[in-house]
């Protein structure tokens, strides 16, 4: 069910009202990627690390050259490592558009979704990026503590986190706080899943541009087939 629930959202990006954001997303979604870069790049690079004196200040132009080569290295891995959790900036912009769009293909027969105060989102948003860019980087060593097992420490944490904050960015639109608590409660298997299919194609070059689209997409069929699920049963 849940790889039919992101093919469907797949092929929803051939709707016309998704195009205007799937390319604002693109945009978005670069412009964040390029700003990570040149921030750490900024921070990694912008000091002389080796000023050994006398014979041994032969060496420092070697020595540089091979600790900007690691930097090169440290800054795309940084970069991958932080965007998941910094392009949901741009997801919480145009959710509302993708969510609209799909539910007036899908799902005509549902009544206005409620109304979110600005104040709402950007609360819960800035709350959402802190604690995910906190965790991440206090994880870091964990990743080069266990190297072999790190993309599973990676896809396990930002699964959680993703499936979590994508749920509550859709659900919360047409139930209150404590109904989504609930829904969440009793489908988590399924959401730390979809999460952890979010977190991956966040990975994935090229992909991860359109991947906030595609997430608010599937979510929004997840949630409308969990809540009839509950009532139903």
């Amino acid at each position: 069910m849940l790889i039919r629930v992101f093919l469907i959202a797949v092929s929803q990006l051939a709707n016309k009202s998704l195009r205007r954001v799937i390319w604002l997303g693109l945009v978005g979604s670069a412009a964040i990627f390029m700003l990570l870069v040149f921030v750490i790049s900024l921070f990694l690079f912008g000091t002389d690390i080796f000023v050994f004196k006398g014979f041994l200040g032969l060496f420092n132009p070697i020595l540089e050259f091979f600790t900007d080569l690691f930097g090169v290295a440290l800054v795309l891995f940084l970069s991958c490592l932080l965007f998941p959790s910094v392009v949901y900036l741009i997801v919480c912009f145009f959710s509302e558009d993708v969510a609209l769009a799909v539910e007036t293909e899908l799902y005509p027969y549902l009544p206005e979704p409620r109304k979110q105060g600005k104040r709402e989102i950007i609360v819960v948003t800035i709350k959402f990026v802190a604690i995910s860019l906190v965790l991440n980087i206090f994880v870091i060593p964990v990743y080069a503590v266990l190297f072999p097992v790190s993309p599973f420490v990676f896809y396990a944490l930002n699964g959680y986190l993703m499936g979590r904050e994508y749920f509550e960015l859709v659900a919360l639109r047409r139930v209150n706080s404590a109904e989504a608590q609930f829904l969440r409660r009793a489908f988590r298997g399924q959401l730390f899943l979809a999460g952890t299919v979010i977190a991956f194609m966040m990975t994935i070059p090229i992909v991860n541009f359109i991947a906030p689209v595609i997430s608010v997409a599937a979510m929004v069929n997840l949630v409308e087939v969990w809540r009839n699920t509950l009532r139903t049963s």
